[in-house]
């Protein structure tokens, strides 16, 4: 009984199995007419993405959606569209070139050197300063020199000076040699002992700094003085002086202070992102107002170990002589740095062809006609109004140095209204796409599809003249109140050609414009008025 239900079941199940497989095979659509329906959908092949482009035409791609800074979608790029390159450059006219002053340069293999500046001020040689210090106490008698920034030489006097320390240091000297003289009949080891007498009194003359005229004079003569003539020990100008006439001065006591001017240094204040530039043995050219036709070289010396907090910039020092002493300490002068980066020549274009968006650098590339394409450039080493190009560009190229902002904000606007007209079209019917088709009717009007232009300005007018060829017409037009225009005669580009098949010299028209780039208005809508129609079929 139990093999027979079980029997039983097992022919169930494998009827069940059947009639599932079955249902499957039948209602699953084949491989080939799955494929069909893929590619095939409403009568219209499927479409592949390549990429999303940014939707204000910069320079920007992603692989998947995304949303711009401003919350815009980025534009779908489909596999039909990408063989049209001529989207990424932008047309302008040789009349609009003109007046946008647009200029061009070659892209060339150059040289880069960079100049660099800054400012400085001319000091004193540090190793040229000298202190005249007394090394004894005493008083000033007399000043021979007493103004700050006479000009002395080494063995000038400066002051005649009384001290009691150097009349007893002169008694001591002329004791000792009067003694030499007594014991010269003497043993020799006596009279050796004189002689180191006598020549320990005359070396302590020497080690507070008497000259040498003086305790010649001294030695020969054989009698003190009252007063000492203290003389200068190099040759400079007094920088400083705090002598005065009648003055007690103590030993170590600062008197004057005075400076050899023959060479200086000028010391530069040099920016931090600058120092890379500057090396030991760089020459350098320094001006002053003082002189603004004498141009001063030196070199580089010293560059010095800190840099200042506060300003930023480090220390450079530059030695150069001063024979004629017409630089002067505390003087302001301009440095000029002159460094090659790069022995060898590199591609480069002037700085002012750089679009530069913070993340990213481009360049206009000129293709002639009047396009102009944007291209993603990779930069280097910056010079003389020069940028090194690592990638993007080769030589021989043409890429626009001025007027270049204008050229790329026309091409944003370009692509940002095509992105906004292709949105436009999809949600329109199929039967109505199209700008500036001729519809049916006894008006003669031509219906437009709703303008991409977010402002538009109304006016009416006169055809004066119509260019098929550059899609322009000329029209005599009345007072534009929205945009404060009187009446003239103008030349406007036309948007869509078709605009043109159903308006002719001499006609009536109402139209409308908008600013397609700064300055420059293009036709979006035109039509033939009314009133107008009805007096040409009159006069026909």
């Amino acid at each position: 009984m139990k093999l027979a239900v079980k029997l039983i079941a097992f022919v169930a199940l494998a009827a069940a199995l059947l009639v599932t497989g079955y249902w499957w095979g039948a209602t699953r659509p084949s491989t080939s007419a799955a494929k069909a329906s893929s590619v095939v959908a409403d009568g219209k092949p499927e479409r592949r993405i390549l990429y999303y482009r940014n939707p204000m035409g910069l320079p920007d791609t992603s692989p998947i959606p995304k949303k711009d800074p401003m919350g815009m979608d980025y534009i779908p790029v489909y596999e039909d569209e990408e063989s049209a390159p001529a989207d990424a450059a932008v047309k302008i006219s040789i009349d609009r070139i003109q007046k946008l002053g647009v200029r061009t340069e070659q892209v060339s293999m150059r040289e880069l050197s960079r100049t660099v500046r800054a400012v400085a001020t001319v000091q004193a040689d540090e190793r040229r300063l000298h202190i005249v210090a007394p090394r004894f106490e005493g008083w000033i008698e007399r000043l021979h020199v007493n103004t700050t920034g006479q000009a002395v030489r080494k063995g000038d006097p400066l002051m005649d000076v009384y001290s009691p320390d150097l009349i007893t240091a002169q008694h001591e000297y002329l004791i000792a040699r009067r003694g030499t003289r007594d014991v010269e009949d003497g043993g020799l080891e006596v009279q050796a002992g004189m002689e180191r007498l006598t020549e320990s009194a005359l070396q302590r003359l020497r080690n507070w700094d008497i000259s040498a005229a003086d305790l010649k004079t001294l030695q020969q003569e054989g009698k003190f003085t009252q007063s000492i003539i203290f003389r200068s020990p190099v040759s400079g100008v007094v920088l400083e002086k705090r002598a005065i006439q009648g003055q007690r001065f103590m030993a170590g006591e600062m008197l004057y202070q005075i400076a050899d001017l023959s060479r200086v240094w000028v010391l530069v204040d040099v920016f931090e992102q600058d120092l890379a530039m500057i090396y030991l043995g760089q020459t350098a050219t320094i001006r002053v107002e003082a002189y603004p036709d004498k141009v001063f070289p030196g070199e580089v010396t010293f560059i010095y170990p800190t840099v200042n907090p506060e300003t930023r910039t480090a220390s450079v020092r530059i030695e150069l002589p001063n024979p004629q002493e017409l630089l002067k300490p505390a003087m302001y002068g301009k440095v000029e740095f002159v460094s090659t980066q790069r022995k060898d020549r590199v591609l480069a274009v002037p700085e002012s062809a750089i679009l530069d968006a913070g993340t990213r650098q481009s360049v206009l590339v000129d293709l002639g006609e009047g396009r102009f394409e944007p291209r993603l450039v990779k930069l280097g080493k910056h010079a003389n109004d020069y940028v090194e190009v690592l990638d993007g560009l080769k030589a021989g190229e043409m890429v626009v140095v001025k007027a270049n902002f204008l050229i790329d904000a026309e091409s944003n606007l370009k692509a940002a209204l095509s992105s906004f007209a292709r949105s436009s079209q999809d949600l329109m019917p199929s039967e109505a796409r199209g700008r500036g088709q001729i519809a049916s009717g006894s008006s003669g009007t031509v219906p437009l599809s709703p303008s991409p232009f977010s402002l538009s300005h109304r006016g009416e007018g006169t055809i004066e003249a119509i260019d098929v060829a550059n899609t322009t017409v000329t029209l005599a037009h009345g007072p534009i109140a929205s945009l404060g225009w009187p009446a003239m005669v103008m030349d406007f580009k036309v948007l869509d050609p078709a605009l043109l098949r159903m308006s002719k010299p001499g006609q009536k028209v109402a139209f409308e414009i908008t600013e397609a780039s700064p300055g420059e208005y293009v036709i979006v809508r035109i039509q033939p008025q009314a009133g107008a129609a009805a007096d040409n079929g009159k006069k026909h």
